[in-house]
């Protein structure tokens, strides 16, 4: 399944770090963090729930980039 959040970052390089923190985090097949629309589409696996996995994400981002916000 695959779902969009909007995001928000306040540079290009910081949505790089949270689109790889969010790929690293258990549940996630694939993400993709576009800076320009402040979007992350998120791919989960299967059988996920999206939201504990969102929540997971949400606090990886936070590590490295604490200013980040993604909403859920």
């Amino acid at each position: 399944m695959k779902k969009t959040y909007k995001i928000e970052v306040d540079c290009a390089n910081c949505a790089n770090k949270m689109e790889e923190a969010a790929k690293k985090t258990n549940g996630v097949a694939e993400a993709t963090v576009n800076f320009m629309t402040l979007k992350m589409q998120v791919e989960f696996e299967e059988g996920a729930d999206c939201k504990s996995v969102m929540q997971e994400v949400l606090k990886n981002c936070k590590k490295v980039e604490d200013e980040c916000e993604i909403y859920l």
